[in-house]
């Protein structure tokens, strides 16, 4: 299995303790979470169900019974209520051998239907029998993050507190991806993988449609534009299946999609056209949650200032090229790769995966052992200056900040007398701006290195590559 190393040590931990575990996993649809339990526990579930979708509370329930049958219990008669079900599935699992005994749970925010009396019948499930035995892991598994978030780790009622351990699983990041790909005998290089990532970001379902015999470039062709494109509609799957009502959280993303440095609440209400900023908060948590959109404070603002910001590799390719948009191309990327609206994407997007591998950044200079906060940061143009926007600023606890500029490129990136007269305004107008006393370090990241003159060897502090977020922070 790539990756999820801790994920695996902390399973495995909950099976072999000598108590009950209860243990919720969540994350976007796609990311491997139920990959992850099946792959680990494939002989040793005591009960396994999937909730179903979009179904009555009678046909999930007679479901459960199906399986339920089918899994070793003996009842003559299908449940009534979950109570009944849950009851049902105590007797399964007590007549089960001796030794740790998994149930797997998963999609259960679809069990919870309207009126269905799901929660309390499980809340007694755990709290009545299973958590007094010794012998029982219990896994829920869930895309619908802000269910899992709102209705268990957050839960006030009877299953407040009952959780013994969590896991949010996150996307892979490039190394992982990297790995993935090498697994799967794909020919591509690193520049590739940056690019896929840059796409599909680190979804290993997405990545597990590609095909061999076909370039990077093909296999977006044929995913996305290409006659039965297997990922044509993925956009609204995402989003239907992780909220019940998804218009207005596309909204928000949309409007978030607009401003790569980030956007305040106020200039989201005002974008999205939202009604008022009431449930705003519990939109944008969710929507955070689930590692679309990322939350910061940039140096000197208030908390209320906070600035939200899409990090989501895929939503921006959905918005950037399939929007609104009806293209019959099959090989529409193939055809726009020398196009400005692909160099321009190119840019944005490799921010982005710089920004989702801050870890590795700060391991290539250094500072893994230093606080930090990473932030973007803006000021728009007045009588006094002309505005400037700064990618990615790392502040330090060391009385430093690393101000980094980001650069895609084929190759090597040039730094002229312009460029450098421009970043060095930056961050004066910076200093000046914020007030801060702490020392400024010009930082490149760049997606092929930088070529060497005098700029970028006597005024640039730092340089990151490529090669630099593929390792493990």
């Amino acid at each position: 299995m790539i990756g999820r190393k801790q994920e695996i040590e902390l399973l495995e931990q909950a099976y072999h303790s000598n108590r009950s575990e209860f243990i919720a996993i969540y994350g976007r649809r796609r990311v491997g979470k139920t990959f992850l339990v099946r792959q680990l526990f494939a002989d040793k579930f005591a009960f396994t169900y999937s909730g179903m979708p979009n179904v009555s509370t009678k046909i999930q329930l007679h479901n459960f019974y199906r399986e339920l049958l089918a899994q070793g219990c003996q009842a003559q008669s299908a449940p009534k209520n979950w109570t009944d079900a849950f009851f049902m599935l105590r007797e399964l699992v007590a007549s089960k051998p001796e030794g740790k005994k998994v149930i797997f749970l998963d999609e259960l925010p679809w069990m919870d239907g309207r009126q269905s009396s799901f929660l309390p019948a499980f809340e007694n499930f755990w709290n009545a029998w299973a958590s007094a035995r010794n012998d029982i892991l219990l896994i829920i598994c869930g895309s619908a993050t802000s269910w899992i978030v709102k209705k268990i780790l957050h839960n006030r009622g009877g299953l407040h507190n009952r959780l013994t351990n969590q896991i949010c699983l996150q996307p892979f990041n490039l190394k992982e991806c990297e790995d993935y790909a090498k697994e799967m005998d794909l020919p591509l290089d690193r520049q590739q993988v940056i690019e896929g990532y840059m796409v599909f970001g680190g979804i290993p379902f997405y990545w597990s449609l590609f095909e061999r015999n076909k370039s990077l470039t093909q296999n977006i062709d044929s995913l996305f534009f290409g006659r039965n494109a297997k990922l044509k509609d993925e956009f609204q799957e995402l989003y239907r299946s992780l909220f019940a009502k998804p218009e207005v959280y596309v909204e928000i993303i949309k409007a978030l999609g607009t401003k790569k440095v980030g956007m305040t609440r106020d200039e989201i209400i005002s974008s999205a056209k939202l009604d008022s900023g009431g449930k705003l908060t519990a939109y944008l948590e969710d929507l955070e949650n689930c590692g679309f959109i990322r939350r910061y404070q940039a140096i000197g603002s208030k908390t209320k200032n906070a600035l939200y910001q899409l990090v989501d590799n895929f939503t921006l390719f959905y918005f950037r090229f399939m929007d609104g948009k009806n293209i019959t191309d099959a090989n529409y990327w193939s055809k726009i790769q020398t196009a400005p609206l692909y160099h321009n994407w190119c840019g944005l997007a490799f921010e982005r995966v710089c920004l989702l591998h801050s870890d590795q950044i700060k391991k290539a200079l250094g500072i893994s052992g230093v606080i930090t906060n990473e932030y973007s940061w803006r000021t728009a143009a007045n009588d006094e200056h002309l505005g400037a926007q700064i990618d990615l600023l790392i502040d330090r606890s060391d009385k430093a900040i690393n101000l980094c500029e980001i650069k895609y490129s084929d190759g090597p990136y040039t730094i002229d007398k312009k460029y450098m007269e421009n970043l060095r305004n930056k961050a004066a107008l910076f200093r000046q701006l914020t007030k801060t006393r702490k020392g400024i370090a010009l930082t490149m990241i760049t997606s092929s290195g930088l070529v060497k003159n005098s700029y970028s060897m006597n005024s640039i502090h730092s340089q990151v590559t490529a090669d630099d977020l593929f390792v493990d922070a």
